[in-house]
C-alpha cells in the first residue's frame, strides 16, 4: 500500500447555521421548508445544534470541518435585480437565506485515490434551480479554495455552466473498501419529477466526473426514481447514503434498483447493498423522517473487522425515534446481522424543519487532514469558540416578517463579522 494513503481520512465538513436562518419556505419540492413557511425559525438555537452534532463526530474520533456562513442579507444579488419597495418579498427573502449551512449541496468532491492527477477534486455547485442558493456559488467558492488552497492535493473547480443545473455532493456517492482506497464514484441525476423539478441534470453529473478526471469504468450515472422526486425527495441523499463499501437505500430511491445494485457490485466487488423495503418504511414516513439524510460512518474503533465494536454508525435526525415505522425497522436491522451495527440520534430540529438532516449539514472530504488550512478544522477549543460567539452574536428569534428589516440586517453583518474575526478569516469579508 502507497504509506501516503494512510493519512487519507474522511473529515466531515458541516455548515455553520447562519444568524439570517428563517423559514421563508422558499424550496421547490421541500416539503419540509413548504410545511414551516412563515413559522419562527430560532438561528442562535439552530447554530448551537449544529455545533453539538460536530462535537459528537469528534467524540466518535472523527475528524471534522466546518465551513463559515455566506455574508447576508446579499446585497449585491439585490442590486443586481434592482430591487425597490415593490419587489417580490421571495426575491428579497433569497438575499436573506441561509441554505448554506447544507454543505452537502457546496460542492462535489473526487478524492486523490480516484482521480488521474491524484489530487483532490472538487467542483462547486451551480444551484441555478432554486434563485434563493443561484446566488450561493461564488462566495462558497471562495471559501473552497482558500480551506483547499494546497495545490499540490487539491483542485478547487468553478461551477458547471448554468444550463445544466449541479446540486453537488447530495446526488453523488462513493463506494470504496476503504477511504483512502480507490473507489467508484456514483452520480444520481434526475430526469422528470411530477409536480416537483429534478434538480441534477445527467450532463452537470458527466463534465464533473470529466473534469475531476474520473477513470470511466469506475464512474456510474444512474437515474433517480421520478416517484421518489414526486415524494419530496428533491436530493438523492434524502432517499439514498453511501460510506466505504455499504449502500443504504430505500427500495424507490432509484428508476432501476436492480440493475443499480448490479452495476455497483461490478464496480466495486464486496459492496454491500442495505435496503429498506417501501412496504414497511414508505416514502413519506423515509421523508418525512429523513432515515436517508443520516450520516453513515465508520468510527475509527469501528473499522469493519477490527473486532469489538466493528461496524458502522448510522447518524440520524431524532425524528426517526418519533416515526413508529422507521425506528421498527431499525430496531430488526441492529438485531440482525448488516454491516450497521450501530444507531445514533441527533437533534437538528431547526435544520429539519427547513428540510435538511444530519447528511444534509456535511460535505465529505477524503484528504490528509495536514493539507487543509487548519481555520477550517474543529477543535474542543474551536467549538467553544463557535459558542460563545453564537450565543453572543445570532438572533434569537426571526419571523419572516423580520425580513428585509434594516436593523436587523445590521445585526446579521456584524454576527458574522464577529465570526470572522475571531476565527481570523476576515479575509472572507
Amino acid at each position: 500500500m502507497d504509506h501516503r494513503a494512510v493519512t487519507l481520512v474522511e473529515i466531515n465538513f458541516d455548515g455553520l447555521v447562519g444568524p439570517s436562518h428563517n423559514y421563508a419556505g422558499l424550496s421547490l419540492g421541500n416539503l419540509a421548508a413548504a410545511r414551516n413557511a412563515g413559522a419562527t425559525s430560532y438561528p442562535r438555537e439552530a447554530a448551537l445544534q449544529g455545533i453539538a452534532k460536530m462535537r459528537s463526530n469528534m467524540a466518535r474520533g472523527l475528524v471534522q470541518g466546518f465551513f463559515v456562513p455566506l455574508p447576508r442579507p446579499d446585497t449585491q444579488w439585490l442590486e443586481a435585480l434592482a430591487t425597490d419597495s415593490n419587489t417580490d418579498p421571495a426575491l428579497v427573502a433569497g438575499a436573506w437565506s441561509a441554505s448554506s449551512m447544507w454543505t452537502a449541496n457546496a460542492a462535489t468532491v473526487s478524492p486523490a485515490p480516484d482521480t488521474a492527477d491524484g489530487r483532490c477534486h472538487l467542483t462547486v455547485a451551480n444551484l441555478v434551480t432554486m434563485p434563493h442558493r443561484s446566488h450561493e456559488w461564488h462566495d462558497t467558492l471562495a471559501q473552497l479554495q482558500l480551506a483547499f488552497a494546497d495545490p499540490q492535493h487539491f483542485a478547487v473547480h468553478g461551477p458547471v455552466p448554468p444550463c445544466f443545473g449541479d446540486e453537488g455532493a447530495a446526488n453523488h456517492m462513493r463506494l470504496a473498501p476503504a477511504h483512502h482506497a480507490p473507489g467508484l464514484e456514483v452520480f444520481v441525476y434526475g430526469l422528470r419529477g411530477g409536480p416537483f423539478p429534478a434538480r441534477q441534470h445527467e450532463q452537470a453529473s458527466r463534465a464533473v466526473a470529466r473534469r475531476h478526471g474520473l477513470d470511466p469504468e469506475r464512474v456510474l450515472f444512474i437515474e433517480q426514481n421520478p416517484e421518489a422526486i414526486a415524494a419530496g425527495a428533491f436530493h438523492n441523499d434524502v432517499v439514498a447514503v453511501a460510506n466505504e463499501n455499504v449502500l443504504f437505500t430505500h427500495e424507490l430511491a432509484f428508476a432501476d434498483p436492480q440493475r443499480a445494485y448490479d452495476l455497483i457490485r461490478m464496480g466495486c466487488p464486496g459492496a454491500q447493498v442495505v435496503e429498506v423495503p417501501a412496504k414497511r418504511v414508505s416514502l413519506a414516513d423515509a421523508i418525512s423522517s429523513y432515515l436517508f439524510n443520516a450520516q453513515l460512518l465508520t468510527p475509527p474503533s469501528g473499522d469493519p473487522g477490527s473486532g469489538v465494536g466493528a461496524g458502522m454508525t448510522l447518524v440520524v435526525p431524532e425524528e426517526c425515534r418519533e416515526n413508529v415505522a422507521v425506528w421498527g425497522w431499525l430496531g430488526e436491522m441492529l438485531a440482525g446481522n448488516g454491516p450497521i451495527r450501530h444507531v445514533e440520534t441527533v437533534d437538528v430540529r431547526q435544520s429539519m424543519a427547513n428540510g435538511g438532516g444530519p447528511a444534509c449539514l456535511r460535505l465529505r472530504v477524503v484528504a490528509d487532514p495536514a493539507t487543509v488550512d487548519p481555520r477550517f478544522l474543529l477543535s474542543d477549543a474551536r467549538a467553544d469558540l463557535l459558542e460563545r460567539v453564537v450565543s453572543r452574536h445570532w438572533p434569537e428569534q426571526i419571523d419572516t416578517s423580520d425580513i428585509g428589516d434594516t436593523a436587523l440586517a445590521a445585526q446579521l453583518v456584524t454576527a458574522r463579522g464577529a465570526l470572522l474575526e475571531a476565527l481570523d478569516l476576515t479575509v472572507l469579508t
